[in-house]
């Protein structure tokens, strides 16, 4: 597994293997690989000949409200796991090679999809995540991108850029990967103590409750707004951010669920705050 640093370096890699006729897939992340991580990359491991994985914790994707230095960093441990997979190069730059002195150019997705949802809880946000991934996407010259469901809108938003900016990236979504709990895998689980891992539970039991009502009939985002927070309500440790329901993909505001549609909840649990959904009419069985 080759590693590169500079942006020099890839360019001159992935260069070489479009010269070869290869075709590259991407799976950006910010390290701290988890399960979900991995299947990404065995994904882009079965439809790719080439599989680049990124280990960027990109600050500009950062509030100023967020711990950017208390996101954790095991570069090693990542690189052991991506080895199983195998990822064929890792891109770990440092901070000034991505924003080198007098950088200020940025991706700003307008319009109202990344203003709801994560949008509307972090502000700046997507300008980061469309910043580095249109960079990454430009230096791996990837063919296809990989993101997990777990993070829908921005699948969503980085799609919108993609053609809106006639970027020849195929973007890809992998079903969200869960523990055998039902919680979805995340890096932020980490954080959780025993208890609160327990009382985690609560999004995936909540989601189940909201698909089960919806394909017994029940159609009504009301109906189903409510019954999703009452089952959260039931978890004395759970604070709700938000509980939404948008047509998807476009992310657009329902009253009923007459078509694909993103059941998308975040809660807090003690400090920890985790997002989870469902794609209510969708192909997968909910959690």
């Amino acid at each position: 597994m080759k590693i590169f640093r500079t942006v020099r370096d890839i360019q001159a890699y992935t260069k070489e293997l479009k010269a070869q006729g290869k075709t590259i897939g991407l799976v950006p992340t910010m390290g701290a690989l988890h399960e979900g991580h991995l299947t990404l990359m065995r994904e882009a491991r079965k439809q790719t000949d080439i599989v680049i994985a990124s280990v960027f914790v990109n600050p500009t994707q950062f509030s100023p409200n967020e711990d950017y230095n208390a996101y954790p960093r095991q570069f090693d441990e990542d690189c052991q796991k991506m080895g199983t997979v195998p990822v064929d190069a890792v891109f770990h730059p440092e901070p000034a090679e991505m924003y080198p002195a007098g950088y200020c150019t940025y991706v700003n997705v307008e319009g109202d999809i990344t203003k709801k949802l994560c949008g509307a809880q972090r502000p700046g946000h997507f300008r980061g995540v469309a910043t580095v991934v249109t960079k990454l996407m430009n230096l791996a010259r990837a063919d296809k991108a990989f993101f997990g469901q777990k993070d829908a809108q921005q699948v969503v938003v980085v799609k919108r850029f993609v053609a809106d900016l006639n970027i020849p990236t195929e973007i890809v979504m992998v079903p969200i990967v869960r523990e055998e709990s039902g919680l979805a895998r995340s890096s932020r689980n980490r954080y959780l103590s025993p208890e609160e891992m327990q009382a985690a539970l609560v999004l995936s039991r909540s989601l189940r409750a909201g698909d089960a009502a919806f394909r017994a009939g029940q159609k009504s985002v009301a109906a189903l707004r409510a019954l999703v927070k009452a089952e959260i309500s039931k978890e004395p440790m759970a604070v709700i951010d938000y509980v939404d329901i948008y047509s998807f993909p476009a992310l657009q505001p329902i009253e009923a669920v007459n078509q694909p549609a993103l059941l998308a909840i975040a809660v807090r649990i003690g400090k920890t705050r985790l997002i989870d959904n469902v794609i209510l009419g969708g192909d997968e069985t909910c959690c």
